[in-house]
C-alpha cells in the first residue's frame, strides 16, 4: 500500500538520523546516558557475562548502530515489523536517559525536554502501530485459531469414522 511505502521511511528518518549523531558524538550521548545506565546495570554487573559492554560509550555505539540499521531496513519495507520493534526497543532507554524532563529545575529546559519526551512517546506509539502491521494480512494469532479449528473439526470427522467402523465390524 502506498501510505506504508511513504510512512516507513518518515518514520526510519529520525532514527536514521539519531544513529549517525550518535555514532559521531558517542562520548556526548555516552554522558546523557551514563546516569540511566548506572541506575540499571549496576544491580546486574555481577550476573552479566564478562564480555557483556556495560561502558556507556559502547553501549551508544551499538544503539547507533542498531538505530542506522533498523531504520534502514524499516525504510526499504525489508522485516519492518522485526525493525520497528528494534527502534521500539532502543527507543525507551533513549527517551528516559535524555529527556528526563521530571529532572530538570529550569522551567524553560524543563518544558523543552517534555516536548522532546513526548514526541518520543508519539514516535513509539507509531513504532508499536508499524510492529503489528500485517500488511492486510490476516495475523498469525488468526491463522493459528482458524487452523487450530479446522485441525479440530477434521479431528472430530476422523474419529466419528473410526467409531463408525468399529460399531459396523461388531
Amino acid at each position: 500500500m502506498l501510505i506504508r511505502r511513504l510512512a516507513r521511511p518518515m518514520l526510519a528518518a529520525t532514527y536514521i538520523y539519531d544513529g549517525i549523531g550518535a555514532l559521531r558524538d558517542a562520548p556526548t550521548h555516552a554522558k546523557a546516558a551514563a546516569p540511566l545506565l548506572e541506575k540499571t546495570t549496576a544491580p546486574l554487573k555481577d550476573s552479566l557475562p564478562e564480555r557483556f559492554p556495560t561502558d556507556p560509550e559502547t553501549l551508544v555505539r551499538i544503539d547507533g548502530v542498531v538505530k542506522i540499521g533498523a531504520g534502514a531496513l524499516l525504510a526499504l519495507g525489508k522485516f519492518p515489523r522485526l525493525a520497528a520493534l528494534l527502534l521500539a526497543g532502543s527507543t525507551v532507554p533513549t527517551t528516559l536517559a535524555a529527556h528526563a524532563f521530571w529532572e530538570i529545575d529550569n522551567p524553560q529546559e524543563r518544558a523543552n525536554q517534555q516536548i522532546h519526551f513526548l514526541k518520543n512517546i508519539g514516535l513509539l506509539g507509531g513504532l508499536l502501530i508499524t510492529a503489528v502491521d500485517t500488511g492486510g494480512k490476516p495475523s498469525v494469532g488468526y491463522r493459528a485459531k482458524r487452523r487450530a479449528r479446522k485441525v479440530a473439526k477434521h479431528t472430530h470427522h476422523s474419529v466419528g469414522a473410526v467409531k463408525g467402523a468399529a460399531k459396523a465390524r461388531k
